[in-house]
């Protein structure tokens, strides 16, 4: 029995427990500069937590583009400037089928919202709105979100 566990141990949990964390892109919204800055949040589809939109490295697309590819996806951002540099990154568990969860790093890119439409890829499947950073920052669940929105 003995055996049997460190066998597990060493082949299975060890480098599990080793493995990098795995990296999304996300796309922090904004309309305008300024005291009256709002920032636009979207509903998860799985639980219809407000999040910012957000998703997978795209293969052939840069970070600041994939978060743009996300906006767009998941809210609408026909035309959007994202910033080369990011704005910070936040840790969540992303849950998988079966009671797993995912440790996930997400590197958030500024985008100043050009143009939104009404008709993209997710609109059916998402709620989206706009809000003051200080009242998203209350309305998301991860807490180094909640610090990112709370200083932009």
């Amino acid at each position: 029995m003995k055996h049997h566990f460190k066998s597990v141990w060493n082949g299975f949990v060890k480098p599990m427990l080793r493995r990098p964390k795995r990296v999304q892109f996300a796309a922090l919204c904004y309309d305008r500069e300024g005291p009256e800055k709002k920032v636009l949040l979207v509903t998860s589809r799985g639980t219809g937590r407000w999040i910012v939109p957000k998703g997978w490295p795209i293969k052939g697309l840069e970070s600041p583009e994939t978060a743009l590819q996300e906006a767009w996806e998941e809210a609408g951002v026909r035309r959007g400037e994202a910033t080369a540099k990011p704005l910070g990154s936040y840790q969540y568990d992303k849950a998988l089928p079966g009671d797993w969860s995912l440790s996930v790093m997400t590197i958030v890119y500024p985008v100043k919202v050009l143009e939104l439409s009404n008709d993209y890829p997710e609109a059916d499947q998402r709620t989206r709105k706009w809000v003051a950073p200080s009242e998203a920052a209350e309305l998301v669940d991860e807490p180094e979100l909640k610090d990112l929105l709370t200083s932009f």
